[in-house]
């Protein structure tokens, strides 16, 4: 298993896609090319049917996947408002990719998981890993996860909706020759291959943890019995003054995934919106639905709580690797939000990885709304960075003083550290509106 990764910044299309797969090729050496990821820049919309002409030309890859992006990430860089194409590939000895684009129509959610299974041609048997990347104009994405979560549970489910678009059938979906405008397009992974996923939503919390004991759909009504917005005053008033100006535009509500942790930490959380607010009757609209008994927490972003997520997610999956050297290459989709937005520099993201992780290819886009799991469930984030690692199921070889006792291994399942619902967003934090 190899991965490469280049990136090109070149204003003719046709070049910066040859200057990328030269580069890519470089890396991987002669023989086949399973999979290639391409993301590419808004500035060159008019060239996108000409994408997979070009790149098959140069490297012949069997499966084509990728979509348009407002910025893009690969060789180390992070490109954003700039012209820009980016090319993530791989050899994958004893894998099978199956490609497939959905429409809007999905299986009935009360119907057997067969349905499922023939929508993206691959049995639950099979353990697949998905990569899914979505127009967020047309797709039902809340469904279609909890649709892929329930018919293939515990398969890792990682990827992001195509950006750089501002209305509907102007992003694009390239999948092999086809470039589609609407819908979802994805691959199953099967065989001898891992996916571990590693979802930093960057936030920390404030105030305590509470119990949700009124709520209705999205409202929350009471938290500790206790009008929700009186608590979120009382939790305000306690705020220093940093506290209170990020919590102007950056507050959000983070639910408790483990209805039995005692103690709840990074990671735990699923952080949602708050959507609006109800001064008459002291109600809160949070971006989830929300069920009595829930335990929720509000939390603050910032620059500084956004790198030390990472660092304290990536840390987490590096102690729970057998070898590093088993890792090959890895997707990264991250949020429109951050990036030179946020952290006010170039490359951070990256750069923070290649702390953790050294010089392992890394290649993705900035996305409008991230795919990854929290807790075991997969859900639509905002604001967040959602990396898709791959390794081999089984390793190959192991060093003499790392190889483990026979049965010790077992077998791997991917870590499960990181579902944004159906709301417009923008790129921009909001401050909460009154309820309608």
């Amino acid at each position: 298993m190899k991965w490469a990764t280049a990136v090109s910044r070149k204003t003719s299309f046709e070049e910066a896609v040859l200057e990328c797969a030269g580069g890519v090729r470089a890396e991987l050496g002669p023989g086949p090319v399973t999979v290639a990821f391409a993301f590419v820049t808004p500035h060159f919309a008019e060239f996108y049917d000409g994408l997979y002409e070009t790149l098959n030309g140069a490297l012949a890859p069997q499966t084509l996947l990728g979509c348009s992006a407002g910025g893009v990430i690969g060789g180390g860089e992070e490109i954003e408002q700039s012209p820009a194409v980016t090319l993530t590939a791989a050899r994958l000895p004893d894998v099978v990719i199956r490609p497939f684009h959905l429409e809007d129509s999905l299986p009935d959610p009360d119907g057997p998981p067969d349905a499922w299974e023939d929508l993206v041609g691959v049995k639950r048997t099979e353990e697949p890993q998905f990569v899914l990347l979505a127009d967020p104009f047309s797709t039902r994405s809340e469904a279609l996860l909890a649709g892929l979560d329930f018919a293939f549970p515990g398969a890792a489910k990682i990827g992001g909706l195509a950006s750089g678009a501002t209305s509907p059938h102007l992003n694009a979906l390239f999948l092999n020759d086809k470039v589609y405008t609407e819908g979802v397009i994805g691959a199953s992974f099967t065989g001898d291959v891992v996916v571990d996923t590693v979802v930093a939503q960057g936030c920390r919390p404030v105030g305590e943890l509470m119990q949700v004991t009124a709520s209705d759909g999205n409202i929350l009504r009471e938290l500790e019995g206790r009008p929700a917005l009186e608590v979120l005053r009382e939790i305000f008033s306690g705020m220093d003054e940093e506290e209170r100006r990020l919590a102007g535009t950056s507050l959000f509500i983070g639910v408790l995934m483990d209805e039995f942790a005692e103690d709840a930490k990074v990671g735990d959380f699923l952080i949602r919106n708050l959507v609006g607010i109800d001064p008459k009757s002291g109600a809160l609209g949070v971006g989830e639905r929300l069920q009595e008994g829930m335990r929720v927490r509000f939390h603050l972003r910032d620059a500084k709580t956004s790198a030390e997520d990472l660092h304290t997610m990536l840390t987490g999956y590096e102690n729970t690797l057998l070898r590093k050297e088993d890792l090959s290459g890895a997707l990264f989709f991250s949020c429109l939000g951050r990036g030179e937005h946020l952290y006010g520099e170039p490359n951070f993201d990256t750069g923070i990885f290649k702390q953790h992780l050294g010089d392992l290819p890394v290649g993705g886009f900035f996305c409008n709304g991230e795919i990854g799991p929290v807790g075991g469930e997969t859900f639509l984030h905002g604001y967040t960075s959602s990396f898709g690692l791959f390794r081999p199921r089984v390793p190959d070889t192991f060093l003499d003083d790392d190889a483990p006792d026979e049965g010790e291994l077992g077998d791997p399942e991917p870590i499960m550290p990181g579902r944004e619902p159906e709301l417009p967003r923008s790129d921009e934090p909001r401050e909460p509106e009154p309820l309608a």
